[in-house]
């Protein structure tokens, strides 16, 4: 038999088979999914650089409500809240001001409260003040002021 241009012609359509669709749809996917991953990582890390700057604009509010108030902080019981309106309970603040004007500054990127703990367990300050983190629970994963 000779060869000839002829018999080396495609007998194919231009369509594309069954398998060459699942291998491009596979492909796609697990680059859909790489880069979900990726993403979500950054997210995660965002959310974590956040609460760790909302600590410490906390610690600084903090700071301004005890300067204000003869070096005390607000009690375990005022908690936080004692930042954004004036505490009821003793000890009153003498010269009291809102030191936290929206009260979303009190909750971490979780939507969460951000904890406040009078007298501190892990920080070298008198208090700690920290997030619980993505799991919303008491754990090692918590961003603080240690």
């Amino acid at each position: 038999m000779k060869i000839t241009i002829q018999n080396l012609k495609r007998t194919r359509t231009g369509a594309f088979s069954l398998v060459e669709m699942v291998i491009v749809i596979t492909i796609i996917g697990i680059l859909a999914a790489a880069t979900v991953v990726g993403v979500g990582g950054f997210v995660d890390d965002a959310r974590m650089s956040a609460a760790e700057l909302g600590i410490e604009q906390l610690g600084t509010a903090l700071l301004s409500y005890e300067g204000q108030n003869y070096s005390r902080p607000p009690t375990q019981e005022q908690g936080l809240m004692a930042l954004h309106e004036k505490p009821t309970s003793e000890p009153m603040p003498k010269r009291w001001r809102a030191y936290v004007e929206e009260k979303e500054q009190l909750l971490d990127p979780w939507g969460n409260e951000f904890q406040y703990r009078m007298p501190s367990q892990k920080s070298k300050k008198r208090y700690d003040v920290f997030s619980l983190g993505k799991d919303g629970v008491e754990s090692d994963d918590d961003i603080g002021n240690w």
